[in-house]
């Protein structure tokens, strides 16, 4: 008896759990452009949907577009998943540009606030332009690409065109009287509102979503993944990729710091990392390199600062050349470029002032150290005698007679004799 009352508490116990599972709201956020880690943070979250058994998934989106294989493997996730997914853009002033059109295109429901618009996805090449002939392939894909997810999704499949043909962006009242999106919603509580109740077609079968009183849990990002979120922006990632030759040149002129070493290594991976995520062109990369090279030069050659006036207008060139694209959210900031060239051009200024004033300080030790010191006769010297200088006597000679004690400077060292003259 015992035994059965054990197994009914047990099942119970699983059934309340698999119910209060049921009974939630997934909320992602995508406010960034799309990168790899945006794809990667939504196929987690989906997947964690599926396994819990949340009734939907809730994406709020706000985004200028971003990479395609990212946004093919989000639409992926998303039109593969067991739980019905819904796309809001807002709030009032976002957009779903470029690759982020497409994904809502994905959805089960898209869904726009007042003030929000969709659209403009026409595919923007990374790098080097294409010639003409590749560049209408990458268009007639992107075109083929969005009909067929507006037809799977029953939405208008010639506004879908023209978002990527033309470039067209719409706002959400004519979105939505194209047939592009489903609804407009005020907030996220109308946009509930108007999804209870509502059939959307899961694997050929009609879905009634249920969501009043379900749990609006929100989906955070992983460290990780906020971290390598971060470095994606085209300014951490150029900021990074300085550090990092800086650092790698510290530990190569002076062996054995470990410090600087270590922190340029992990800084110029960061920045590879970042770079698969970023329209980069390499000759921006060599122009930067030739300018910390010709900064460097400026140390070991004096030029009166024309190294250095290059080594600044490489290093702009290059940070200028380094994310070649249209995009503003894709390049390096005006402000970033000035700071960071202006300290690095600031650093190996104050280095080959420091470097100069040691090259022109007297030698303290050595032969050479001698020469210029002053001292006592201590014997006549005519010509050679004995003199007392910084705490050493010394066999010296003179071109003219000098009396003892007379006081009397190195003018060279011949071995161990020195040739002194009078002081007058």
């Amino acid at each position: 008896m015992r035994i059965v009352m054990s197994t009914v508490i047990g099942v119970l116990v699983c059934a309340t759990l698999v119910f209060a599972a049921q009974d939630r709201i997934r909320l992602i956020g995508i406010h960034d452009p799309v990168t790899p880690v945006t794809a990667h943070f939504v196929h987690r979250h989906l997947e964690a949907a599926a396994h819990q058994g949340d009734r939907l998934v809730l994406i709020e989106m706000d985004t200028p577009g971003g990479l395609d294989t990212a946004m093919r493997e989000i639409v992926k996730d998303v039109m593969a998943s067991p739980v019905p997914v819904v796309v809001y853009v807002a709030p009032s002033g976002a957009r779903a540009a470029s690759a982020g059109a497409v994904i809502a295109l994905a959805a089960d429901v898209c869904a726009m606030a007042p003030g929000t618009n969709i659209g403009a996805a026409h595919p923007v090449s990374l790098g080097e332009k294409p010639d003409k002939t590749m560049e209408a392939k990458v268009v007639n894909d992107a075109e083929a690409y969005a009909e067929g997810i507006a037809h799977k999704r029953g939405r208008d499949e010639a506004l879908a065109r023209r978002m990527v043909r033309d470039s067209i962006s719409l706002s959400a009242e004519k979105a939505l009287e194209g047939r592009l999106i489903d609804l407009i919603a005020r907030d996220r509580g109308d946009l509930l509102r108007q999804l209870e109740g509502r059939s959307v077609s899961r694997d050929g079968r009609q879905l009634v979503l249920h969501l009043a009183g379900a749990e609006q849990v929100p989906a955070d990002m992983g460290s990780v993944e906020r971290v390598l979120n971060a470095i994606s922006n085209p300014n951490v990632a150029y900021v990074l990729m300085m550090l990092g030759m800086m650092g790698l040149f510290f530990e190569l002129s002076n062996p054995g710091v470990i410090l600087p070493g270590v922190i340029g290594g992990i800084s110029l991976i960061l920045a590879f990392f970042a770079f698969q995520a970023l329209p980069v062109n390499y000759a921006g990369v060599l122009l930067i390199l030739l300018g910390l090279i010709l900064f460097i030069a400026e140390i070991k050659v004096v030029s009166h600062g024309m190294l250095t006036l290059g080594g600044m207008i490489a290093m702009v060139l290059g940070s200028l050349m380094l994310f070649e694209s249209s995009e503003p959210y894709l390049r390096v900031s005006w402000s970033v470029i000035l700071v960071t060239v202006l300290a690095v051009a600031g650093f190996f200024g104050v280095v080959v002032t420091k470097a100069v004033a040691v090259h022109r300080r007297r030698p303290t030790t050595g032969r050479e150290g001698l020469i210029g010191l002053e001292g006592k006769a201590e014997s006549g010297i005519n010509p050679d005698g004995k003199v007392f200088i910084r705490g050493e006597y010394w066999d010296a000679g003179s071109d003219e007679p000098i009396d003892a004690g007379s006081r009397v400077t190195v003018e060279a060292v011949d071995g161990l004799r020195l040739k002194v003259k009078k002081i007058l």
